[in-house]
C-alpha cells in the first residue's frame, strides 16, 4: 500500500521533470509542446490507474511490446526513407516566404547591430567605451575609426563595426590611412540565443524557419554577391548551431 502510494506521488513529478528535460534540449513549436503535455498527461494517468491497481500492467507493457518489435521490422527501411525526408523538409523551408519586417540583431561588447532582411538596413548603437549610448547613424566617421581602435580587443566588436563601415562609408579605408584597421582581439562563441537573433527568429523556431532565414540573409550577405565576409560567417555559424 505505501509503495503504491509513493509511486502515486513521484509519477507527476517524474512526468514534470521529464516535460522540463524534453522542453530544454529541444526547440518545440507551440503544437509540439500541445501534442508533448497530452502524450505525458495520458501516460501520467495510465500509470497511475496501474498504482492503484485499477489497470493490468499488462495494459501498458503489451502494447509498448508490439511497437518495439514492429519498429525494429521497420527501422531498415525508415532509415532509407530518411535522406528523403530530410530533402523534403529543406525545400519546404527553402519555399517559405519571408514574415515582413523581420530582422536580425548581432550584439557584441561594444555593438548591437540590426540587419533589415529585406532591404540588408544595418543600424547600430554603442553600448559600451567613450561611445556609450550613441546611435552609429549620429556619429562622423572620425568618431567611427576612434570606435573602431577602441574596439580593438574584441574581435566581434571590430568586424561588426567594419561591415557596418563598409554599408556606411564604402571608402572608409582610403580616409582611414595607414591605421584603418584595428587589431582583432578575443571572438564570442555562439549560444542559442544569439544564434536566433543572428537569424531574427524567436524561441519555438523550426526547421523550416531556420532554413528560410538563412536563404533570405544569405541573399544578400554573400561575399560572392557583394555582402560582407564576417556576417556571412555568422549567420552561416547560427544556422549550423541551430539545426545541429
Amino acid at each position: 500500500m505505501i509503495f503504491r502510494l509513493l509511486l502515486i506521488i513521484l509519477l507527476p513529478l517524474f512526468a514534470y521533470w521529464l516535460a522540463q528535460r524534453i522542453t530544454r534540449h529541444a526547440s518545440l513549436s507551440a503544437t509540439q509542446k500541445r501534442w508533448l503535455v497530452i502524450s505525458l498527461t495520458g501516460l501520467l494517468v495510465v500509470g497511475v490507474l496501474i498504482a492503484m491497481g485499477r489497470l493490468p500492467v499488462q495494459f501498458i507493457l503489451a502494447p509498448l511490446g508490439l511497437a518495439a518489435t514492429s519498429l525494429f521490422r521497420l527501422l531498415p527501411a525508415l532509415l532509407r526513407f530518411l535522406p528523403m525526408v530530410q530533402m523534403l523538409r529543406g525545400r519546404a523551408g527553402a519555399s517559405k516566404p519571408r514574415q515582413p519586417g523581420q530582422q536580425s540583431t548581432i550584439r557584441t561588447r561594444f555593438l548591437a547591430m540590426s540587419l533589415d532582411h529585406e532591404t540588408a538596413e544595418m543600424q547600430g548603437e554603442v553600448v559600451e567605451g567613450d561611445f556609450a549610448g550613441r546611435p552609429l547613424v549620429s556619429m562622423s566617421l572620425e568618431e567611427l575609426l576612434r570606435l573602431l581602435s577602441e574596439c580593438g580587443a574584441d574581435g566581434d566588436s571590430v568586424q561588426l563595426l567594419q561591415a557596418y563601415l563598409a554599408h556606411a562609408h564604402p571608402d572608409w579605408e582610403e580616409s582611414a590611412g595607414t591605421n584603418k584597421r584595428a587589431e582583432s582581439g578575443s571572438y564570442e562563441e555562439m549560444n542559442r540565443a544569439h544564434a536566433l537573433e543572428v537569424l531574427g527568429l524567436e524561441e519555438g523556431a523550426e526547421r523550416a524557419d531556420i532554413v528560410a532565414a538563412h536563404r533570405d540573409l544569405m541573399r544578400k550577405l554573400h561575399p560572392d554577391r557583394g555582402g560582407n565576409d564576417y556576417l556571412a560567417k555568422k549567420v552561416n555559424a547560427a544556422k549550423d548551431f541551430l539545426l545541429e
